[in-house]
C-alpha cells in the first residue's frame, strides 16, 4: 500500500508539471527547486527526485549536476524534429480515426473545437492553449492506438516549450478553424484531405516560430503549480 501510495505521489507530480508545461505556465529554463516541490507537494525530497528523473528521460526537464533541475530549453534543431516527428504521428493517428470514426466520436470533436472557438473569442489565453493541445490528444486519444497517443502526449508538451521559446503569443494559430477543417474531412471519411489538413496546420504553426525571440523569464515555481 505504501509503494502505491509513494507511486501516485510521484505520479501526481510529473502530472502537474506536464500541465504546467503544456499551458505554458513553466517557462523553458525555469528552475525546479526540489525543496520547493516537496513542499507544494506534501512529499519527501526523495519522491521528487524521482518525478524529475521521470521527466528529464521524456526530455522536459533537464538535469544538471550540482545546480539542479529545469525546464528544458529546446534547441532550434529539436524544435523542427518535434514537429517533423508530430507530422508523422498525427498523420497516422488521423488515418487510424478516419477508418473508425462514429458519430459520437464526431460530436465529440465538434464540441471541443466550439470550446475553443469560445475560448479564442474570449481573449482567454490560457484556455486557448490548453484546449488546442487537448484537441491533438482527443484525436489521439479516439484514433484508438495507445501507444501513439502516449508519444503525442509528450510531443505535444515539448511543443509547448518550443512555441514558448520561439513564437510570440499574438501569433499563436493552433486554433479552431485549423481544427474545424481536419474536423470535417475526417467527418466525411476523406483520409488524404484530414491528413493533409492536418500537416498543412502543423506546418503552419511551425512556419511562425521567431528564432530572433528572447525566451520570457520563468514565472514562479508554486503560482504555476498551484
Amino acid at each position: 500500500m505504501v509503494d502505491a501510495v509513494e507511486t501516485d505521489a510521484v505520479n501526481l507530480i510529473c502530472e502537474r508539471i506536464w500541465i504546467a508545461i503544456a499551458e505554458r505556465k513553466l517557462r523553458p529554463g525555469a528552475r525546479l527547486k526540489e525543496e520547493q516541490l516537496a513542499e507544494i507537494f506534501s512529499v519527501s525530497r526523495a519522491r521528487v527526485r524521482q518525478a524529475l528523473s521521470i521527466l528529464g528521460r521524456d526530455g522536459l526537464v533537464t538535469l544538471v549536476p550540482n545546480r539542479g533541475a529545469f525546464v528544458a530549453e529546446p534547441t532550434v534543431a529539436e524544435a523542427r524534429d518535434v514537429f517533423f516527428a508530430r507530422r508523422t504521428i498525427e498523420s497516422r493517428l488521423v488515418e487510424r480515426l478516419c477508418a473508425s470514426i462514429s458519430v459520437g466520436d464526431i460530436a465529440q470533436l465538434r464540441a471541443h473545437v466550439a470550446e475553443e472557438r469560445k475560448a479564442h473569442l474570449a481573449g482567454d489565453f490560457s484556455r486557448t492553449v490548453r484546449l488546442s493541445g487537448g484537441f491533438h490528444l482527443l484525436i489521439g486519444e479516439l484514433a484508438g492506438s495507445p501507444y501513439l497517443a502516449e508519444v503525442l502526449r509528450d510531443l505535444v508538451s515539448r511543443t509547448s516549450l518550443i512555441t514558448t521559446m520561439y513564437q510570440h503569443r499574438a501569433v499563436h494559430n493552433c486554433g479552431p478553424d485549423e481544427h474545424e477543417e481536419v474536423v470535417s474531412s475526417i467527418a466525411a471519411g476523406d483520409v488524404a484531405g484530414a491528413i493533409g489538413k492536418m500537416n498543412h496546420h502543423l506546418m503552419h504553426v511551425e512556419s511562425e516560430l521567431d528564432l530572433s525571440d528572447a525566451t520570457e523569464p520563468p514565472r514562479d515555481l508554486r503560482e504555476a503549480l498551484l
